[in-house]
This record gives structure tokens, C-alpha cells and sequence, in this order.
């Protein structure tokens, strides 16, 4: 299995986000140290539009056989852009379409290979049905509890049979939602070139642990208290390797 980590230079939210050091080391190098950690997976690519972050990437174990087109790295650019340009530049290059891939987003630096491995195996055990896998952790609250107003400003329940009443009910009385986060997808190469998706019509939920993601300056200063507090397996297996 092929891991591949976008890690465009531009970010407004936290200016240099994907380089900017967490607990010594750039944020974009957890993900390929983790990925490196992972038995099921052969390769680490790093798709960038920077030589700069390309430099570092390989810095730490990660190959960068090409520069992303600036046309498809902009604020606006899509995930399906980035992985089909990296499945044709695979079929320019090396001849060939692998067949799974592994999307890890750099802005999710907790993470511990060994979940990651148990949401390889479970995408496997169902790859004939699943055309996808995507985490996702429990939300806290359940957002049948939440409501909307109407043009008069009463009540509107998010589903039909949800009175004002029953949003009053113990989250545990609703079915379990789940929040999509970074922790791991795995994509079908077959599921991008034919049907113009990422995920296809059967995505494969794993159910990851709580993970914070770096969407600004606030979460990453939550990330570094919880590294200085708790650590990190990634950072310490780096560390281990110096």
C-alpha cells in the first residue's frame, strides 16, 4: 500500500502550517513517520508544490518523485485533483495504477500505528464490498439534540419525529454519529479513475480515537500542551532513531 501526504505550502489559518515545528520536528513529518512505522505500507510520497517542503519530506524518510501543479494547489483545490494527478502521474511514470491508496492528512499528527494497521485490516477483510475507508471518532453530542428555527423563529427539529421533547432526551437515546477527522482513508485507485469520486458509494467507517486537527493557531497550541503532557509514540519513535 502506497501512502501519499499532501502538504501544500499555502495556509492562511496558521501561516507555513505544514513545517512549522510540534515538539521539534515539522507538523507534515508525523504522518510520514507514521506511515514509515506501518508494515502494510511500501512507499511514502509526499505531494507538494514547494521544493522547499520537499527537501524537508525527504529529510525524513519520504520520497517526492514530483512537484504538485500549482493549478491544482490552491485554497480551492479539491482532494480528488490531488489523487488523480498522483495516480496519472503513476501511470506516466512507472507504468502502472496502484491498486490502494493511503490518504494521510498532515494536519492530524496523533496518531498511533497500530490503529492505523487494525483500519488497514479491516479495509481489507471488506475490500471486495468497501470502495473506501474513512475514520472518524464519536461525537461528544449528538446533533439530534441540536435544532433549527423556522421563518418564525419556532422549533424545527432536525428530523421530523424530533419534538422539543425528545431533543431533551440522554444523547444515548439517539444512534451515534461520527465526526470525520485525519487519522486514516484508504482509496481505491479504481473507485478515482472510473467513477470521477474519492469514496465511491460504499466508504468502510473506522472508528478512530479523539483527534485533534490543525485547522488554527488555537489547535496547535492545544497540540503542544498535549505532546509536552503525553508524549507522542510517533515522536518518540523518531527520537529512538537518532
Amino acid at each position: 500500500m502506497i501512502a501519499i501526504i499532501p502538504a501544500r505550502s499555502g495556509s492562511k489559518g496558521v501561516p507555513g502550517k505544514n513545517i512549522k515545528l510540534l515538539g521539534g520536528i515539522p507538523l507534515f513529518a508525523y504522518s510520514i513517520i507514521a506511515a514509515r512505522m506501518m508494515p502494510s505500507v511500501s512507499r511514502v510520497i509526499v505531494s507538494t508544490d514547494s521544493q522547499d517542503y520537499a527537501d524537508i519530506a525527504k529529510e525524513f524518510g519520504a520520497e517526492v518523485p514530483f512537484l504538485r501543479p500549482i493549478d491544482i494547489s490552491g485554497d480551492k483545490s479539491t482532494d480528488f485533483d490531488l489523487f488523480f494527478h498522483v495516480l496519472n502521474w503513476f501511470k506516466e511514470n512507472e507504468n502502472l495504477v496502484p491498486e490502494y491508496l493511503l490518504h494521510l492528512r498532515p494536519t492530524t499528527p496523533i496518531r498511533d500505528p497500530k490503529i492505523m494497521e487494525e483500519a488497514v485490516n479491516l479495509f481489507i477483510e471488506n475490500k471486495k464490498i468497501a470502495s473506501s475507508l474513512r475514520s472518524g471518532h464519536i461525537a461528544p453530542e449528538s446533533p439530534f439534540k441540536w435544532f433549527l428555527k423556522d421563518t418564525n423563529n419556532y422549533f424545527k427539529g432536525l428530523r421530523e419525529d424530533l419534538t422539543p421533547e425528545k431533543v431533551n432526551l440522554p444523547r444515548q437515546s439517539f444512534p451515534s454519529v461520527y465526526i470525520p477527522d485525519g487519522y486514516i482513508d484508504i482509496l481505491k485507485s479504481e473507485v478515482i479513475l472510473n467513477t470521477g469520486t474519492l469514496h465511491g458509494d460504499k466508504m468502510l467507517v473506522f472508528e478512530s480515537p479523539f483527534c485533534v486537527e490543525v485547522d488554527n493557531k488555537e489547535d496547535f497550541e492545544y497540540l503542544e500542551y498535549q505532546i509536552e503532557k503525553e508524549g507522542s509514540i510517533i515522536l518518540n519513535f523518531h527520537n529512538s532513531k537518532k
